[in-house]
């Protein structure tokens, strides 16, 4: 694992002067994760707001080979690069000692929703590749609609919280654990607020010999409407609550990586977010108590499963 001084002397793969927003979760995730890989890596990014900030034509926040990939194919594009790039090998067209690594990453709307097929053919087909869905919970870049990562309760465009419907009326789906079902190398959840555990699980996710999946909580304070300067603070909050848990799953082996000492209330998470504004009325309280429910008891199964084989 490097240090933090061994990390800011490694080159900056990803360039500063894009057009993402202020505050937005996305460029330190992706400034960390390139540099986790520890070999030249080749990329490509769904539609979405990273695709969408920083490749407005004829400008580039990439320093690597790039490319982008329709919503709904990243996974799929990335698989037949390094398919080719293994070709090549075989053909003498690339050194037998050069190594590359390869990087698909996609929002949470071009992974949990439309993406979904080719990412969960792409780890069913084995390739050596690694995943990171940037989940900022809605298709923040085309008008912040729900997707299937918006938590419950939250109001969205597609699900507005009103007289009648009190914001988003479904569970978020857990996209980690049906990553984990294809029986890959390695699968793992994380937080841009916490960069030692972020570096770690990247450089095992490069490094594993097979298809790895990162799901990394993403603030959003476009679509969350929060304050810019507090979007670390948020991503830290989400995890101190147990909303968003900090694992991996190693080789079929679960292991949580971080336990709060002091487990927060997910109210705390809830109130620095305008999206969860109307869960705070008196009418309304059942439902913070119904999500209270629902992540302790997902807790308590996660610490359960801790140290075990899950597949």
């Amino acid at each position: 694992m490097a240090t933090l001084k061994e990390l800011s002397a490694k080159k900056e793969l990803f360039s500063g002067g894009h057009r993402l927003c202020a505050g937005c979760g996305i460029p330190p995730i992706v400034r960390l994760i390139l540099r986790s890989a520890g070999s030249p890596v080749v990329a490509t990014t769904a539609t979405g707001c990273l695709e969408v900030g920083t490749s407005i034509f004829p400008y580039t926040a990439w320093r690597i080979p790039w490319i982008h990939s329709a919503f709904e194919n990243a996974a799929a594009t990335i698989s037949g690069i390094e398919s080719a790039y293994k070709a090549m090998k075989r053909r003498g067209n690339i050194p037998a000692d050069k190594e590359i690594k390869f990087l698909a990453i996609g929002g949470d709307g071009g992974t949990y929703d439309i993406g979904f097929q080719a990412l969960s053919g792409a780890l069913e087909r084995g390739h050596n590749f690694v995943y990171v869905c940037y989940d900022n919970g809605a298709y923040m870049n085309t008008g912040i609609q729900r997707s299937s990562a918006t938590p419950f309760g939250s109001a969205t465009t597609t699900s507005p919280a009103g007289e009648v419907r009190k914001g988003k009326k479904e569970w978020r789906k857990d996209l980690t654990k049906i990553v984990v079902a294809h029986n890959i190398p390695y699968a793992a959840q994380a937080s841009p607020h916490n960069w030692r555990d972020l570096e770690k699980k990247g450089a095992k996710a490069f490094n594993c010999g097979g298809p790895a999946f990162l799901n990394i909580i993403s603030p959003c304070p476009l679509g969350w409407y929060t304050k810019s300067e507090e979007s670390i603070t948020a991503a830290q909050l989400a995890v101190d609550t147990c909303y968003w848990p900090l694992y991996e799953v190693e080789n079929g082996v679960l292991r949580v990586t971080y336990k709060p000492k002091e487990k927060r209330p997910i109210e705390e998470w809830l109130k620095i977010q305008g999206r969860f504004k109307h869960l705070f009325m008196p009418e309304n309280k059942w439902l913070l108590e119904e999500t209270q429910k629902r992540i302790d008891a997902e807790w308590q199964r996660l610490l359960e499963m801790d140290g075990k084989h899950v597949f």
